[in-house]
């Protein structure tokens, strides 16, 4: 049977399984021969990385036709006013195109996470502020540009949740296999491929 984990990868982890520099990554963390990520996330950045056996499934996760939402929480610099926030919602501009609309909230209370072994800088008259904010893309460093292109540099990102699946009750660097019904949420969400269109020589003009 096909094997998917999820886990909590921590900060300064490269997202593979070898490096010639000797860096830390995945192989720390996981001892399970076969399995390989199913995306990315930065060294600079923590929380949920899918890995697994299934190749297909792999695939349509990183698909860029599936929009399946990814949801983050994201402590910034300052505190984004209304107009930020609704930049962030409604698409940003970015040298690499205007990013999807995204949902995001503006947090009351910190989240209840770990702490991270190196702290973020802190500036005694700047205030901090968590946002949680859901894609349904995913480019390269992606958050960091939204954040950055409205004012607000994040300091720390933390992937929470693919789906239905999150990282509650993982610490970083532990790791879980998915439970059935995290299994089904993750593949319900992942229909089977769009049927490509043939190409423009195949296509025969309508009778």
């Amino acid at each position: 049977m096909p094997r998917t984990l999820k886990l909590f990868k921590p900060y300064d982890v490269l997202c593979q399984f070898t490096d010639e520099q000797g860096r830390p990554t995945l192989a720390d963390h996981v001892a399970i021969p076969g399995v390989y990520a199913a995306g990315r996330l930065d060294r600079d950045s923590e929380g949920l990385l899918l890995l697994t056996d299934d190749g297909t499934l792999a695939h349509r996760l990183t698909d860029p036709r599936y929009e399946h939402p990814k949801t983050y929480l994201v402590q910034v610099d300052r505190i984004p006013d209304a107009a930020a926030l609704g930049a962030l919602r409604g698409g940003v501009p970015l040298p690499d195109g205007p990013t999807r609309p995204a949902e995001v909230e503006l947090l009351d209370e910190p989240p209840d996470l770990p702490e991270r072994p190196v702290p973020i800088r802190f500036r005694k008259n700047v205030p901090t502020s968590w946002l949680r904010l859901t894609l349904r893309e995913g480019r390269n460093r992606q958050v960091r540009r939204m954040t950055a292109a409205v004012g607000h540099p994040t300091l720390r990102l933390v992937r929470w949740s693919i789906g239905g699946v999150t990282i509650e009750g993982l610490a970083p660097g532990a790791w879980a296999d998915l439970s059935p019904e995290e299994d089904e949420a993750l593949r319900t969400l992942l229909p089977p491929f769009p049927p490509r269109r043939p190409p423009l020589t195949d296509r025969r003009p309508a009778p």
